[in-house]
Parts: structure tokens; sequence; C-alpha cells
């Protein structure tokens, strides 16, 4: 009787925290947009702005979060390696960038040269996760969970120092082709060219992978390993293919990512790929970890409430230069999803069976 007494208080308590935790939550964004609003400290041209630099951020932690929910379908493992696959494929392809840059073939033929310039990123990063996914977590495929979790964090810091030994810890300044410079308008949004590109480039290849994984031979014996691997090696697929294939096509993905984070940023070094790959696997879990499209949601969400949150949410309530707390909004944003909706926003919400 007592202990069914303390289980019910316990539970009271966890649910009346719960619910003051999203009352403060609520208060804070709603109380802050509206004193931000009130102010009128920014314009429309202002929260253009936002807006376009939010799809392009999302667009990019989309196509890394790929890579994550990917992963996380067939083998039910985070790997947490993914941010560093990223970070190859940027460092890998610059200096191919630098060699046509140096050669005056960038400028002089920029669509060509993006081309070899992804191709060869893509290169590298699929390169290095087949030796990851070979070296530290093949073996590992039935081992308790928290085991391969251990080996991805490993694999991340060796891949991190490993390429800090090869190339210092200095910036490289990623060579831009001259015809990315300065802006355009579009339905009355001023985007930088960049910020154009980087976003044609991810739909076009977010839509290219969701049609493989459709409708592709590769990508039906995707799914159906996802579903249940034992049954679909009965059926004559190819196990140990299809995972491979999944880490070849995840970090093609982060690797053009890289290249298009590059042409965001102007910049890479040995540990860039840390927060974007801590971001992209927030956009994975946001959107529902294992769910294609909830991915590509989950990134364009992050991105949007990344840029436009610091502005909406926190300048209304007085707190100084309040973009320096947008990583502190991405990292609520997943606790709070965590908290009360572990599943995402287009996962699927398991009930528990009463006995």
């Amino acid at each position: 009787m007592y202990s069914s007494l303390s289980e019910k208080l316990t539970e009271w308590a966890v649910t009346t925290v719960l619910w003051g935790f999203r009352i403060i939550v609520l208060l804070v964004v709603v109380g802050g947009s509206i004193s931000t609003l009130m102010t009128g400290k920014y314009t429309g041209d202002h929260w253009r702005d936002f807006i376009v630099t939010g799809v392009a951020l999302g667009s990019l932690y989309a196509l890394i979060a790929l890579g994550y929910t990917m992963v996380y379908g067939i083998l039910r493992m985070i790997n947490f390696a993914h941010g560093e696959i990223f970070m190859s494929g940027a460092f890998g392809a610059y200096f191919i960038a630098d060699a046509l840059a140096d050669a005056g073939f960038l400028n002089r033929h920029p669509i060509p040269s993006l081309l070899i310039v992804i191709i060869f990123a893509m290169a590298v990063s699929t390169g290095v996760a087949l030796l990851v996914e070979r070296i530290a977590y093949r073996r590992l495929r039935n081992a308790p969970r928290l085991v391969p979790l251990i080996s991805a964090i490993g694999a991340s810091f060796f891949l991190q120092y490993t390429f800090r030994g090869f190339f210092g810890p200095g910036l490289y300044a990623y060579p831009i082709p001259e015809i990315l410079g300065g802006d355009i308008t579009f339905l009355g949004f001023r985007i930088l060219k960049t910020q154009a590109a980087v976003i044609v480039a991810a739909v076009v290849m977010m839509a290219g992978l969701y049609l493989i994984v459709m409708k592709s031979r590769i990508g039906k014996a995707m799914r159906a390993v996802s579903e249940d691997k034992e049954t679909s090696a009965l059926m004559g697929i190819d196990v140990n293919r299809v995972i491979v294939a999944t880490f070849a096509i995840g970090a093609a993905m982060a690797g053009a990512a890289g290249v298009l984070y590059a042409l965001l940023f102007r910049q890479v070094h040995f540990s860039v790929g840390f927060v974007p790959g801590i971001k992209a696997f927030t956009a994975a879990v946001l959107g529902g970890i294992g769910n294609i499209p909830g991915a590509m949601l989950g990134g364009l969400f992050l991105g949007l409430f990344e840029s436009v949150g610091p502005a909406l949410f926190l300048d209304g309530l007085g707190i100084v230069a309040p973009y320096q707390l947008k990583d502190a909004i991405a990292y609520t944003m997943l606790v709070l999803v965590l908290i009360f909706r572990p599943s995402g926003i287009l996962g699927e919400r398991l009930t528990a069976k009463k006995a």
C-alpha cells in the first residue's frame, strides 16, 4: 500500500515538474517574442535575412543528420564519429579546391570545379566511413548497445587528432569561386549566392537520396533490413552489403555537406565537425531518429530556430548579445524533445501494453 502511494506521489511530482518546465519555456518564448516585436528593433529585411540564413543552415544540418538517422535505422546505434566523417570530406576537398584555385580553373569553370570538389569530398568521406565501419563497428554489431557507442566516441577522437597530426591545428581558408560573390533577390528575399547554392544543392541531394531509398533495389533492401535483419537474410538479402551501402550513402551526404559548409563559412579545421555533428544529431532526434523525412524536417526546424530564435525569443528579455546563445537554443531543443516527445516530430509514439 505504502509502496503504491509512494509511486503515485513520485509520478505526480515528476508530472508537475515537467508541466512547470513547459509553462516556463512557453512564457519565455511568448514573452520574449512579444517584447521583441513591440520594440520594432528588427525590420522586415532583418527577419527575411534570419529566415534565409536559417534555411541554409538547416539544409546543412539535414544533410548531415541523414547519416545519423540511416545508420540508426539499420543498426540501432548512434555513429558519433559522423561529425568527423563530415570534417574529413571538407578537409580532403580543400586541397583539390585550393589546387583548382591556384590554377585559375575554379574561377574560369566554377560549376565543373564545384562538382569535382563535391565528388572528391564525397569519396573521401565514404572511404573514411567504410574504414570506421570495418574496424570499429563490424565486430560489435551484436554487442550491448553501450559498447559500439564507446567505440564510436573513440573513433571520433581518433579521426580528429589524426587530422590534427597531419594538417596541424590552424584554420584553412576555403577558396570560393568569384561567381558566388554578392547576392540575388528571390520573392522579396535577399539571398547570398553562397546561401542559394547551398540550399539548391542540399535540396537536390536530399531529393535524390529519398528517391534512392524509396525506389531503388538497394533502398528497398535497406528498408527491409531496417524492419528485420534476420528475416531479410532469410529472404536472400545480403545484410552486410546493405549495412556497408548505408554507411557509404550517409557518408557521401556528409562529405557534400562539408563542402557546402565551407562555402558558407569559408574555413575548415580539424575540429570543424564536432559542433555541426552534435547539431545534426539534434536534428535527427527532433525529426524522429531512424526516419529520413524526419531528419530533413528536423534539420530545417533546427536551422530556423537557431537563426531566428536568439533575436525573437532572447533579445526582448534584455539579454546582451543574444546570438551568442544560438548553440544553447539548439541543445535546449534537444532536451525538450527528449523529455516531451522522445520519438521526435515524425517518429512513432510507442505505447506500453498493460498486463
